[in-house]
């Protein structure tokens, strides 16, 4: 996408990025990829809240991971917005591979060269794994895709913490490197517009406001 400040030629597509609410893996601080892993109670909770904001805001759909722990998050906000829920199989977490399920700290212990290169090297996944570099392409294709099919409207995409990340370093015009660098809470929002003419912008990150 062109970078740069000029005036956009339509109204940018909005996505309203919403990570999924808490499970057990996130309590733990575990790699929760490719698992179907559900939402706990307070998770629940927070769905809830975020869903409660987010009906008094104008939004034209709602699109979600496939997983489990995204899919209940998207319930939630639909119901809440009268909106069904489109899946969108781009926007799943990053497979870690033979790390799924074990802490940073776990993981070191097992294969420290491994993590090494893995924090060094967007371009390097976990054994079994995928690298950032490959979920930022299909990312960006899966966001290609959407902008497609709802050019100019307001999106609801609820996603893992890395799909956000990507987006909001594509909006940056960070390098992928940036991606270690961001924190997301649990049911956190963050804002971002699409212009029809090539660039991103970056509204908001990390908003957890509806949970305080």
């Amino acid at each position: 996408m062109r970078s740069g400040w000029g005036a956009p030629d339509t109204s940018p597509t909005r996505l309203l990025l919403l990570r999924h609410g808490q499970t057990p893996l996130s309590v733990e601080r575990r790699f929760a990829g490719r698992g179907d892993i559900p939402l706990t109670a307070q998770g629940r909770v927070q769905a809830e809240a975020v869903a409660r904001r987010l009906a008094a805001r104008t939004i034209d759909a709602v699109v979600s991971s496939p997983l489990e722990r995204t899919l209940r998050t998207a319930d939630f906000a639909a119901k809440a917005l009268g909106l069904p829920v489109e899946i969108e199989d781009g926007f799943v977490e990053t497979d870690f591979g033979d790390w799924e399920g074990m802490t940073f700290a776990e993981a070191r212990i097992h294969a420290p060269e491994a993590v090494d290169r893995w924090v060094s090297d967007p371009e390097v996944g976990p054994p079994g794994g995928e690298s950032f570099a490959a979920v930022a392409r299909r990312v960006c294709a899966a966001r290609d895709a959407l902008v497609s099919r709802h050019r100019g409207r307001t999106v609801l995409v609820v996603t893992h913490v890395t799909p956000i990340k990507v987006l909001v370093q594509q909006a940056l015009t960070a390098p992928l490197s940036a991606l270690y660098r961001m924190h997301l809470d649990t049911a956190a929002l963050t804002e971002v517009d699409v212009y029809a003419d090539g660039p991103m912008v970056m509204r908001s990150f990390n908003d957890t406001a509806h949970l305080a």
